[in-house]
């Protein structure tokens, strides 16, 4: 989504910001400028993988997630702000993070927080759902509104990685070809050690991981359905453990990997050959696509799984 508020009737645009960022983003209360001509606001909202990326440009305003806010039915997430020019201050929990050029600070969408950005916005934004970063809620609790300066090696590491991220999904590639769903895995674990290493509990981080392992795998297969060279040794050696802590790990949790992927590309498969837009998109490109380069092979599975050769389901599910 992009948001430029030159293009909106000044009277209009206060409201027409707060719907974009209720609806996509988070609630919150947007205080700007007293006068609607002076309004002025540019930004891009996407997602990368388990990131959402907010970057914004704006004129003096201040946020505010109130107590009613806090309470509403969003997923419990963590922020990210990361400042690119200017300064802003960010308050939560009783605490105060100003933060000039390059800093990070967090904060919690569970509880109330106030930005204040007296010479106007220029940050960019990540939303992280808190279960993503698999960590101790008291753990995520103690480092809200703390500043992280980019003087810290790991935090410069972090802010460095997540600003590319942001100045990508602002000019997405025009291929599928260079997804970047990817690249939202490694900011997020980036963050993790930030986190950890900030405040020297380093078991809490590495029990959540152990814990949340076959997820990680899972996450990472699911990302590269298209793949044809997707085997059990790269995604094993992608998280550093051995193809037999692999294998044990799904196995525990009732997964076998190959049963899995190709249940996954299906899936893919199925729900493309439905589509209208695809129509007239060739079945052996859309087998090769996600992941089958033997098109005789990919009807006798798509057959045996739905019950209808890849032909008849999309003339069932395309026609007028």
């Amino acid at each position: 989504m992009m948001i430029d508020s030159a293009v909106i009737a000044p009277a209009e645009r206060a409201e027409a910001i707060r719907e974009a960022i209720w609806s996509s983003v988070v609630r919150v209360e947007i205080t700007h400028q007293p006068n609607p001509r002076l309004i002025r606001t540019v930004g891009a909202i996407s997602g990368i993988g388990p990131l959402q990326v907010c970057s914004v440009r704006a004129n003096a305003t201040t946020i505010r997630r109130t107590p009613s806010l806090a309470r509403d039915d969003m997923e419990p997430s963590l922020f990210v702000g990361l400042q690119v020019t200017g300064s802003s201050m960010v308050v939560q929990d009783g605490r105060e993070a100003v933060l000039r050029p390059g800093d990070l600070a967090l904060y919690d969408t569970t509880r109330p927080y106030t930005l204040f950005n007296k010479d106007g916005i220029h940050q960019h934004f990540f939303r992280i759902p808190r279960a993503e970063l698999a960590l101790p809620a008291g753990l995520l609790d103690r480092v809200t509104a703390v500043r992280f300066s980019r003087s810290d090696p790991l935090a410069d590491l972090t802010a460095t990685c997540l600003r590319r991220i942001a100045r990508h999904q602002a000019r997405p590639a025009p291929s599928t070809e260079y997804s970047m769903d990817g690249a939202g895995r490694p900011g997020i674990e980036l963050l993790r050690a930030l986190i950890t290493a900030r405040l020297g509990d380093h078991r809490s981080a590495s029990e959540p991981l152990h814990d949340t392992l076959h997820l990680r795998i899972l996450d990472y297969a699911r990302a590269h359905l298209g793949d044809h060279d997707l085997t059990a040794a790269r995604i094993a050696a992608h998280h550093h453990i051995s193809r037999r802590c692999l294998y044990n790990t799904l196995s525990r949790k009732g997964i076998c990997l190959g049963d899995w992927i190709r249940t996954q590309r299906l899936e893919r498969c199925r729900d493309e050959l439905a589509a209208p837009a695809a129509r007239h998109r060739p079945i052996a490109a859309i087998a090769w696509r996600w992941g089958f380069p033997n098109a005789a092979h990919f009807s006798r599975t798509f057959k045996h799984a739905y019950g209808l050769t890849p032909s008849d389901w999309r003339a069932l599910h395309t026609a007028p």
